[in-house]
């Protein structure tokens, strides 16, 4: 640690906001519920860059989160009175002025209070032409790289209360204000990880606290209005994350597993600050609704930096036919086969059946099925009205029953996302003070020192096509950065072992067993004919042993699973391979999936790549972001040990 001045109390910071559009009572809750130094907000996701940039086409003056200066208005004078820092990335595509927009909104209510922003990860501004694209593609609506937490630390210390930023990376609005109350330097490594590691759990707001968890329906949880979170951060980088008392949800070390393994690509989460390990965290129950964070290991960051850039895709259009009673199949074949010549021509046309119907059924709903037509092209006209005007045309004259679920509307465009690198060199970091002095931010010292990825499980690489080359979301999670070389974050070879507690980093499976299959007598070792469990075994959802969180990264999907105990640990890291995985997830099939083992935490960690397409905005898939894909993986049933099942009397 750089300085002399003796250790600091622990940091208190928390988290207001985990996405744009989230509870607007949040700062209110945030600053009267309990003591704070920071708060931040988190407002920016690749889907949010891309209705900025939209926003910032038709007016040159927007591009940030308008909804931040709503909840500043009212609570500007208490952060104030208490002394609280603001930190917040609502700046999105142009903090300078959304920091305006705060000193006018201040000087309005007569509150004193010192606004500094961070500039240069807008790469629209830069002189030179972007270097993102592939041939054909539609020019870049924005281009920002993700920028670390150095530019929030130099605001800071110049005495601002309020710091506004564009594209930092989430963990960035913790490690900025930690390096800055601990004084902290660019090479701390482990404590940096460790304010990584704390932001990482902040930055979803309520997934922290409950929400969205996967255990919600255990008697006594209560998560009907989870408080949001947040980390007393100590000098050494450890942290207890907690909430404030008398707020909903729960803080348990279910909930931060669940967020540890969000959007989280391989035991290496890289980032502009450091490179923080995830197969290091320990996590512990230090008291009720506080959760331990310690151990955690850091590492150098990588020398590049993440870009993402979104583009608008083309154009896009959907009718939904409502399919009632029997013979659903030979009904979605006809409206398939009568719109089959109109369709011609269409960049794509995707149908999706999804037999919601119930044999018979005691309401018409649960007697239906939902076919889905979801048409794409540059071309508006081709998914206009010609079309949509030939399924409605089919009302008279098609299948019995035939309805729709709502008259469909005009085309609506949509959105790509990709993800790119750039030399932390070319990008212009600056904090801008509140006297509004321009602090140049300089790279990385230790830039050009990238991590080599830890062995994990991968299977199943599809054909990349021309050029052999898929941009789309895999360029180094959240974290806002990319390994060197083309190496993808966390990524290992084909075949190889896991790193796991047992046989230690790279080693090989004992009596010569490879990864994905297993010795007589190993669970998983033999598959039972379905209805006919092994002796000792219960056929049941994998969701009654196992919790599972899972989201978006671009055209990639991440599902993390968990479980809470060893003996349950050792069953799921020996049974759910990359094989079992693409078996239970059929969707997967062709896909490239890698398993990365995070034993500390009794937790295994899938990468689906290519799953989402285009990633959110071109809405590729029924559940475009991968939200529920977890959900889904622990609905599928297959042959459990039955002492590994809770009892209703036992509870887990």
């Amino acid at each position: 640690m750089t300085g002399a001045a003796a250790p600091r109390r622990p940091l208190r910071i928390g988290n207001a906001s985990g996405f744009y559009g989230d509870r607007l009572s949040a700062m209110r809750e945030m600053l009267t519920g309990g003591p704070l130094d920071v708060l931040t907000g988190d407002y920016l996701a690749e889907l949010t860059m891309l209705i900025l940039g939209r926003d910032r086409l038709k007016d040159p003056g927007a591009g940030y989160a308008k909804t931040f200066l709503r909840q500043l208005e009212d609570f500007l004078g208490l952060a104030h009175e208490k002394g609280v820092r603001i930190v917040t990335n609502a700046g999105g595509l142009n903090p300078a002025g959304l920091a305006d927009a705060v000193r006018e909104l201040a000087a309005k209510a007569g509150i004193p209070v010192a606004v500094a922003h961070v500039e240069g990860d807008d790469l629209m501004q830069l002189p030179q032409p972007l270097p993102y694209g592939e041939p054909g593609a539609g020019a870049a609506l924005t281009a920002n790289a993700y920028l670390g937490g150095a530019g929030i630390t130099a605001c800071l210390r110049a005495g601002a209360e309020v710091v506004v930023t564009g594209r930092v990376t989430d963990a960035a609005l913790v490690t900025g204000p930690a390096a800055w109350w601990f004084d902290w330097g660019p090479q701390d490594y482990d404590r940096l990880a460790g304010a990584v590691v704390a932001g990482h759990v902040l930055e979803c707001g309520t997934q922290a606290t409950g929400g969205n968890y996967a255990f919600f329906d255990r008697p006594g949880t209560d998560v009907r209005r989870p408080g949001f979170p947040l980390a007393e951060i100590a000098a050494d980088g450890s942290s207890v994350i907690t909430k404030h008392p008398g707020t909903g949800g729960l803080v348990s070390a279910g909930t931060v597993t669940a967020q540890l393994l969000y959007e989280t690509q391989g035991v290496r989460y890289l980032g502009p600050d450091v490179t923080a390990r995830l197969d290091t965290v320990r996590l512990s129950e230090v008291g009720a609704d506080r959760v331990g964070i310690e151990g955690v290991v850091g590492e150098p960051p990588p020398p590049t930096l993440k870009v993402g850039v979104t583009r608008i895709g083309g154009w896009r259009n959907e009718v939904v036919f409502v399919l009632t009673g029997l013979d659903i199949e030979a009904k979605a074949a006809l409206v398939r086969e009568q719109l089959a010549e109109t369709l011609e021509g269409v960049g794509s046309a995707e149908w999706t059946l999804a037999r919601t119907d119930h044999a018979d059924a005691a309401t018409e709903e649960t007697a239906s099925a939902l076919l889905r037509l979801v048409v794409r092209d540059a071309s508006a006209e081709r998914v206009g009205r010609p079309l949509t005007s030939a399924a409605i045309e089919l009302a008279l004259g098609s299948y019995p029953g035939f309805h729709v679920t709502a008259v469909p509307g005009p085309p609506q465009p949509y959105g790509i996302f990709t993800a790119h690198t750039i030399p932390p060199a070319a990008v212009r970091h600056e904090a801008i003070l509140p006297t509004g002095t321009r602090l140049p931010i300089p790279p990385h010292p230790a830039g050009g020192v990238g991590p080599e990825p830890p062995d994990a499980v991968r299977s199943g690489a599809p054909d990349l096509g021309p050029g052999g080359a898929r941009t789309a979301g895999g360029a180094g999670a959240e974290s806002g950065a990319e390994a060197p070389d083309g190496v993808r974050p966390g990524a290992g070879a084909v075949g190889v072992a896991d790193a796991d507690a047992s046989h230690g980093p790279g080693a090989e499976l004992p009596d010569g067993v490879r990864s994905g299959a297993r010795a007589p007598g190993e669970p998983g070792a033999e598959a039972a004919p379905a209805g006919c469990p092994r002796p000792g075994t219960t056929r049941a959802p994998l969701g009654r042993v196992v919790g599972a969180r899972s989201g978006d990264k671009g055209g990639d999907a991440n599902l993390g699973v968990w479980v809470e105990t060893d003996d349950a640990y050792a069953w799921l890291e020996a049974t759910l391979t990359v094989d079992e995985f693409r078996r239970l997830l059929p969707e997967t099939a062709g896909l490239t999936l890698t398993r990365h083992a995070l034993p500390n935490l009794r937790a295994l960690n899938f990468t689906i790549e290519g799953i989402l397409g285009d990633g959110v905005a071109a809405a590729h898939r029924f559940d475009p972001q991968a939200k529920a894909l977890g959900e889904w993986l622990r609905a599928r049933h297959l042959d459990i040990p039955t002492h590994l099942i809770p009892t209703p009397e036992a509870g887990p």
